[in-house]
């Protein structure tokens, strides 16, 4: 099976405490996807969004600087692993750092046009809007 990986960025203009928020709160998290979630910042909890057609658990979360998550994709030898990280930019943005890995390649297109749709650009668009 060929595994790919996924690398993008974005800038997000808001308060870097809303902007972790966004990836770790439960609640905040259901305001920008409109779907009920299971999300912590605890290592090794299971975390669960849109009706369970993401999930996984947490390696690790720092606050406000990291997030490291295992997304399961069913049995395969690497573990498809989610890094993502949080800075602080001038003008009051915060810079997003996306690394996803070893995604099965029949998942590859739906998980990018996840990402950059359904995922960051709801996060983006919900927190420019709220910062109006």
């Amino acid at each position: 099976m060929m595994l790919k990986e996924f690398k993008t960025r974005v800038k997000i203009k808001a308060e870097m405490e809303d902007v972790y928020a966004a990836f770790t709160n439960p609640f905040t998290i259901e305001l920008w996807s409109g779907y009920p979630a299971t999300m912590s910042t605890e290592s090794g909890s299971e975390f669960s969004m849109w009706e369970g057609d993401i999930a996984g658990h947490v390696v690790e979360a720092l606050e406000n600087k990291h997030m490291i998550q295992e997304w399961y994709f069913g049995p395969q030898e690497e573990q498809s692993i989610v890094t993502i990280k949080f800075f602080t930019q001038s003008g009051g943005k915060i810079q997003v750092d996306l690394l996803h890995t070893n995604i099965p390649d029949e998942a590859y297109e739906d998980i990018v046009e996840g990402w950059n749709d359904s995922y960051l650009g709801a996060i983006k668009e919900f927190l420019e809007v709220e910062s109006r």
